[in-house]
């Protein structure tokens, strides 16, 4: 199974997150566990190749 790292914060009653290889696409959640599967949701649209021109974030190796 893989995993991805998502980030988050709680904003009073909410906890709002990210997945760390899309920030630009947030959402939300009453509980963590309801985030998480809000973030489920998220990777797999995002991965479906159903929409297009999504930002990704990636890593360059510099001397």
């Amino acid at each position: 199974m893989e995993t991805k790292k998502f980030i988050y914060y709680q904003d009073e009653n909410m906890f709002i997150g990210w997945l760390e290889e899309y920030p630009d696409y947030k959402t939300q959640g009453e509980t963590l566990d309801e985030l998480k599967e809000n973030l489920m949701d998220i990777y797999e649209e995002l991965t479906s190749g159903r929409i297009s021109n999504v930002l990704h974030v990636g890593e360059l190796r510099v001397a």
